[in-house]
């Protein structure tokens, strides 16, 4: 390309360090050869890319309620969502999006796919997700097992699709949170992929075990844990982190998929129009 492809880090952590970003930058950088990137506080600032400059987008997971904002930033951020999308449907050389936790909820609402609601208790540490439908094939997921686990963190979830919608749209269902044959509770949404080009996911695909062992340094934190799961499940944990199957594979995987499916279709589409 004449120019190296360009990505926008959309943050909703409000800008504060943390090991979600962290973990994003570090994928991003295996790719430092083709891509380079910046980082845009949503949140904080209301930092909105330029969607002409940018190439790749990665919107990130963040605290809080999906369902609120404070009609500025969450404004100009779904006004980025429909630009996004438009352009697809307008220009050969489409931008690609990955949606992360707080993200995929917050365009699950926009685009009408699906209820969001406060979850009973909080779902936090390493879960089982299951590729569905057409997740079973999903490019993004190749390399995977079914199931696959994932770090999950998290409040609210994604309930009730609504199908109509869903159609309307052209948009699928390819993953769903782990089988509780022990509660009546509907299975959250972990995924769903809205077009060739843009997806989203509950879970966080960017963790690695030394960000949620980071989170263990917290006394409280891991006292917390404990509390919610109990000391077996809690050292299920541990053991989970370091066994190369797990976070590791999903950490290894799902971005970098997502990385080079887009930058191999901007290089072919880029390559079709200089001809």
């Amino acid at each position: 390309m004449n120019r190296q492809i360009k990505v926008a880090v959309l943050d909703m952590y409000n800008g504060e360090p943390n090991q979600g970003m962290r973990c994003i930058f570090d994928i991003i950088n295996r790719f430092n050869q083709m891509i380079s990137f910046q980082v845009f506080d949503i949140r904080g600032k209301e930092e909105i890319p330029d969607i002409k400059k940018f190439d790749i987008y990665i919107s990130t997971g963040g605290p809080g309620n999906p369902l609120e904002g404070n009609g500025k930033w969450d404004a100009k951020y779904y006004e980025l969502l429909d630009s996004i999308w438009k352009w697809n449907q307008e220009n050969e050389m489409k931008k690609h999006l990955l949606l992360i936790c707080h993200s995929f909820q917050m365009a699950c609402k926009h685009f009408g796919l699906a209820e969001i609601n406060k979850r009973k208790d909080t779902s936090f540490g390493i879960m089982t997700t299951h590729k569905v439908n057409a997740g079973l094939k999903d490019p993004i997921f190749e390399g995977l097992e079914n199931p696959f686990y994932a770090i999950d963190s998290r409040d609210y979830q994604v309930v009730q699709p609504l199908l109509k919608n869903l159609k309307k749209l052209g948009a699928e269902i390819i993953a769903l949170e782990k089988i509780r044959d022990h509660v009546q509770y509907e299975r959250a949404i972990m995924g769903i992929r809205f077009s060739n080009e843009i997806v989203g996911l509950q879970f966080h695909p960017e963790a690695d075990p030394l960000s949620f062992l980071a989170h263990l340094k917290n006394k409280d934190f891991r006292e917390k844990i404990i509390q919610m799961k109990g000391k077996a499940k809690y050292m299920k944990m541990l053991e989970n982190l370091v066994e190369e199957d797990k976070i590791y594979k999903t950490n290894e995987t799902i971005i970098p998929n997502f990385l080079r499916i887009a930058i191999n279709d901007l290089l072919k589409h880029k390559k079709i129009l200089s001809n």
